[in-house]
């Protein structure tokens, strides 16, 4: 799958027009502040109904305005065009011409993996955020595994507003704890069967993933046995549901004194090792940008060879911060793809990766203009 074109609507500072983007390679060129990563945006929401950058709906409409809508027409695939919309608040998804119920349709039509400055999170921010990161890798391979997190989220915000609604209300009296306790004892058993389902494919998964990602990251910068190593929460004394109801019966009223769910999948550990010993605490900021950059190349990777097919890649200056050696390096390993796009600065040494089909376009002020041809995306 590729996509042909794009047409955005008051889409922040981008014009209103339909860009031909009808190539495997894609250089968007321009300065900062002109639109570039704005593009790959649009894109991605195309694929996902969400932006990369973790932003409102709202805060993707243009100044002055109050919706927005992106809408991509599609090639080498079974479906034509995705169209996503906000209006009035409201977000919706449309595949050729018909309203989905659920955005995860788009996950088996247009795969995009996007690489960008965000990306440092998974390896320098919160456990949440390499979570997040590797539920996503997840989810792309497994539509059970995505089903499985969100009735497990689900069962857990009802937990969590039980737990907040008795810690609220210290001095119960004997009726009111037992009606917690009963509802306690409902979602408990339906907490421990998802999170236990989670827990069984994230080990899985990270043993997997790391068998990708240590060799790539060896040949790219020469270290040797880094690992991804995941830790969960409830760990090895909880190995089946009738065990896990019964912990979480324990930790009841320590849930109730602290108001909220104090362990789970929800509190999963990632982490980067090497021989055994954590790796990204100590790592300099040039190892853990690589480290970002890998895991994506690694998670492209992993698609591939669990789905049979390549997804689209959009990389966000990613060879910027790099020296020549590992800029060679790192596209020696790029992952397969059906179509990329790339952006970078006026300056950047850019036509040495151009090849005879590639596309370029000059972005200025949210305009894209074809280096070749000198047009512009225009309005249809």
């Amino acid at each position: 799958m590729s996509f042909a074109t794009l047409r955005t609507a008051s889409f922040r500072n981008l014009a209103d027009a339909e860009v031909d983007i009808q190539a495997r390679d894609v250089f968007l060129v321009g300065e900062n502040g002109q639109g570039k990563t704005n593009f790959l945006e649009a894109l991605y929401i195309c694929s996902y109904a969400a932006s990369f950058r973790g932003v409102r709906d709202g805060e993707v409409v243009r100044t002055g305005e109050k919706d927005f809508s992106a809408a991509v027409k599609l090639s080498n695939s079974l479906y034509e065009k995705i169209l996503v919309k906000f209006e009035k608040g409201k977000k919706t998804v449309q595949i050729d011409g018909k309203q989905a119920d659920d955005r995860k349709e788009l996950l088996d039509i247009s795969p995009c993996i996007v690489f960008c400055h965000e990306d440092m999170d998974f390896v320098a921010g919160t456990p949440e955020r390499r979570r997040w990161f590797f539920d996503q890798n997840q989810s792309l391979c497994d539509p059970v595994y995505l089903e499985d997190l969100r009735r497990y989220r689900k069962v857990l915000k009802s937990r969590n507003t039980v737990l907040r609604e008795a810690h609220g209300t210290p001095n119960r009296s004997q009726t009111n704890r037992g009606s917690i306790n009963a509802v306690l004892d409902a979602l408990d058993p339906q907490l421990a069967a998802y999170g236990l389902r989670l827990m069984e494919k994230r080990e899985e998964a990270a043993r997997r993933f790391s068998e990708t990602f240590g060799p790539l990251y060896e040949t790219v910068t020469g270290i040797s046995s880094i690992a991804v190593v995941y830790t969960p929460s409830w760990k090895s004394k909880t190995t089946d549901s009738e065990s896990l109801t019964s912990f979480l019966g324990e930790r009841r009223e320590a849930d109730i004194f602290s108001g909220i769910t104090l362990s789970g999948p929800h509190r999963d550990r990632y982490s980067f090792t090497r021989s055994g010993v954590d790796f990204s605490a100590k790592a300099s900021t040039g190892q853990r940008r690589l480290l970002a950059l890998l895991l994506r190349i690694a998670q492209a990777r992993r698609f591939s060879e669990m789905t049979g097919r390549n997804p689209v890649l959009l990389l966000d200056d990613v060879l910027l911060e790099l020296d020549p050696e590992k800029r060679r390096r790192l596209l020696n390993v790029m992952p397969g793809y059906d179509q990329a796009f790339y952006t970078f600065l006026p300056e950047e040494p850019y036509e040495r990766y151009r090849k005879s089909d590639t596309m370029v376009y000059t972005v200025q002020s949210g305009q894209l203009s074809n280096q070749v041809e000198g047009s512009s995306g225009r309005d249809v």
